[in-house]
């Protein structure tokens, strides 16, 4: 009985309640949402980051039971055969939606073998009679397995460049 994470198609704006009724009927899901801040206004919007995508963690016995469940359409597919996602994959987007609101998606390149990665854009730092100026920093997190990069703005206060790997196994800048 060995289980991984798949993505599975949700009909639109159905994630939340797709990710309802696999709680309710005691399958493990993730549907990573968005803290939305709205300009000028304190309060904020939870979305769902990935648009119809819920992540399931299941055996392969459970597909089909998954395929007939109310608003879901059908798994993500790569190559003729399910996307199986990586756990660290999932811890990442987890830690990363924790972190940072405003997150935004990029479409990147598919590899299935590859490690996920993030992805730090280093402020342009210039002198004018000796003012600095920083422009800010967009933090990316690659998810190679399903083709999207997540984006985030931060303050360069709030950037730490290391070279030791953490959890996350590559640390490009």
């Amino acid at each position: 009985m060995n289980k991984n994470w798949y993505a599975v198609y949700t009909k639109s704006k159905c994630e939340c309640k797709v990710s309802a009724l696999l709680t309710k009927k005691k399958i493990e899901n993730y549907c990573p949402l968005n803290k939305i801040n709205n300009d000028g206004n304190e309060k904020s919007t939870l979305n769902p980051l990935f648009p119809s995508f819920v992540f399931v963690y299941i055996t392969p016995e459970q597909f089909e039971y998954i395929k007939q469940l109310n608003d879901i359409i059908n798994f993500v597919y790569w190559l003729g055969r399910p996307v199986q996602l990586k756990g660290i994959e999932i811890e990442s987007i987890q830690e990363f939606v924790a972190v940072y609101n405003n997150v935004y998606i990029e479409k990147s390149d598919v590899s299935l073998n590859k490690m996920v990665r993030v992805v730090t854009k280093q402020p342009m730092i210039s002198t004018d009679e000796d003012v600095i100026v920083m422009n800010r920093t967009i933090i990316k997190l690659t998810l190679p397995t399903l083709g999207f990069t997540l984006c985030a703005r931060t303050s360069y206060e709030n950037v730490e460049v290391s070279e030791e790997e953490y959890r996350i196994p590559q640390m490009v800048s």
